[in-house]
């Protein structure tokens, strides 16, 4: 999710991804994407195993801190 073109980015893991986006859209959670407007759902990824999907959130934000998002 992201607050804007070019604005703030939030990777994060969740097993109900309508329900959280609207979380997120209502400020009903508290934290980062409160705190920075974070509102709108630009990627999404599927998997039926948490484990994997934790894995693939720890890639993605290495990827943005070292600079190799791709």
């Amino acid at each position: 999710m992201t607050s804007g073109r070019n604005g703030t980015l939030y990777i994060g893991v969740t097993n109900n991804l309508v329900h959280r986006v609207y979380e997120h859209k209502h400020n009903l959670a508290d934290g980062f994407t409160k705190k920075y407007n974070v509102h709108q759902l630009v990627y999404y990824e599927e998997t039926p195993n948490v484990v994997n999907a934790i894995q693939r959130e720890k890639q993605l934000k290495n990827g943005i801190e070292s600079g190799n998002l791709h």
